[in-house]
């Protein structure tokens, strides 16, 4: 075969967008080193890629099989850095790690335990808000 035409390769696949999905595939496998199954004739990998699509000498399931692996993409797991391991809690209690007092202990996990009132609330709405309601 001289030249090599799509139409030549529509009659293998007829779909063009799978043409040309495949074709591409087939030129990155044999530009990384997969076997030829016809002459080259001094053609780029492209080329040798539809004329052997036009031939029928490649397994297009094959093909299918690779495109589907070189564009599905997992994700590489995150190293954890020594920083990060530090982050993560742990069973030990925070108070252990820092000199704090009983009495300061103490007063913190009850500050934690108590509920806000409405007027606490209030208060809050009112300081983040800048003081003061708007007028009408």
């Amino acid at each position: 075969m001289a030249r090599v035409t799509v139409e030549d390769c529509i009659e293998q696949i007829p779909n063009r967008f799978e043409l040309v999905l495949l074709a591409a595939q087939r030129a990155r496998n044999l530009a990384r080193g997969a076997s030829i199954t016809i002459d080259r004739d001094n053609d780029k990998n492209p080329v040798v890629a539809l004329r052997e699509i036009a031939d029928v000498s490649v397994d297009f399931g094959g093909l299918e099989q690779d495109l589907i692996k070189s564009l599905s993409r997992v994700p590489d797991p995150e190293p954890i850095d020594e920083e990060v391991q530090d982050l993560i809690p742990t069973d030990q209690n925070i108070f252990g790690l820092q000199d704090v007092s009983a009495e300061e202990e103490a007063a913190a996990l009850a500050a934690e335990s108590e509920e806000m009132t409405s007027e606490d609330i209030a208060a809050a709405i009112e300081a983040e808000l800048g003081g003061g309601r708007p007028r009408r």
